[in-house]
């Protein structure tokens, strides 16, 4: 089941809505087949593993293990059981059950009914967590969401006013191997989500032009449509999502989405509700901290990953103040990683 959980990490980033699954088959104590979830719309983790079988017969003496309960319904692809009983698998090993509508237990009982053996569950906080976006968003019906920032030693998000550049820019506070790391991550959620104050003070691209991989799609709150046409995220590189309570635009760039939403109610709950009803399953906010403050408050978050740059600033916007479980520390050059979970 570690391999399975291993291997299906393969897929972060390109399976949405689907899981990344990692799936095993095991004969005589010997790997003779795996696979993990293709890309959205290709073969499940349980078809691949099974065709990279190379002598089949094997497959009626042995054991597939899989992180999250098969599929017992048709969409993209067949059902994913009905692959399992047709190659006389006798044993099923699965992680966690999967709480989808469509499945939800129906996998266990067709395998069953078909004279499988199935153990349930195995490693289940481990892949509970691996799982986590998928799990979130079918369980508490909104997208996973990390928060993300960078602060300086001494606590602050950015310098003074006075001691900023006029042209809207960037203010480094990390080095360039952290900043690349945050594109990477960029890489692996659906959506990445900032206030209209850094749209406009650090003129973002939001996408993953520092890493190999699709860019997310650009969620911006901007409540009385402040941002000019000319900002980064109007462009083509990536899709743009505006929340705002302003009228919207008869005529939009670039295929522009919008979404009308009350800033004087619960902002963070709206969010994720519409994100929800977008099949949105996981976004990472990058600010400002005014907007991380928002979905701190409303305790709308799961991970934290906040950065703390060697520079020193002594007075500026400060950072936002958290309580979280810390999950690892690390250094990146003379950066540190923290990331904190919301148990």
């Amino acid at each position: 089941m570690l391999r399975s959980i291993e291997i299906a990490k393969n897929g972060l980033g390109t399976t949405a809505p689907n899981p990344m699954v990692g799936c095993v088959i095991v004969h005589e104590n010997s790997i003779i087949g795996e696979g993990f979830t293709s890309p959205f719309g290709g073969s499940h983790a349980e078809v691949n593993a099974i065709r990279s079988v190379k002598d089949r017969e094997l497959l009626k003496n042995s054991t597939l293990y899989v992180t999250l309960e098969p599929c017992a319904h048709h969409g993209k692809t067949p059902p994913c059981v009905d692959l399992i009983i047709s190659s006389k698998i006798p044993r099923v090993v699965i992680g966690v059950k999967d709480p989808h509508e469509k499945v939800g237990g129906k996998g266990i009982e067709k395998l069953l009914a078909a004279g499988c053996e199935v153990v349930t569950p195995l490693l289940e906080s481990k892949c509970r967590y691996h799982h986590r976006r998928f799990l979130t968003f079918h369980e508490k019906e909104r997208p996973y969401i990390i928060l993300k920032w960078a602060e300086s030693r001494d606590g602050f998000l950015a310098p003074s006013v006075n001691e900023r550049d006029k042209e809207p820019r960037p203010f480094w506070i990390t080095n360039r191997y952290s900043r690349q790391k945050v594109h990477q991550w960029r890489s692996e959620e659906q959506a990445v989500l900032v206030g209209t104050s850094t749209a406009l003070t650090d003129n973002p691209t939001l996408t993953t032009r520092s890493w190999a991989g699709n860019s997310p799609l650009r969620v911006i709150l901007d409540k009385d449509l402040k941002i000019p046409s000319t900002n980064n995220i109007f462009n083509d590189t990536a899709e743009t999502l505006i929340f705002t309570q302003s009228k919207i635009p008869d005529t939009v760039l670039n295929g522009i989405q919008y979404e009308y939403i009350d800033f004087t109610q619960d902002l963070a709950s709206q969010v994720c509700e519409t994100l929800f009803k977008r099949d949105i399953q996981s976004v990472i906010i990058e600010g400002g901290s005014t907007t991380l403050a928002t979905f701190i408050k409303a305790d709308l978050w799961d991970e934290a990953r906040i950065f703390t740059g060697n520079v020193s600033f002594k007075k500026g916007l400060k950072a936002p103040v958290i309580e979280g479980k810390e999950m690892s520390q690390i250094n990146i050059g003379d950066d540190i990683l923290c990331i904190l979970r919301n148990d």
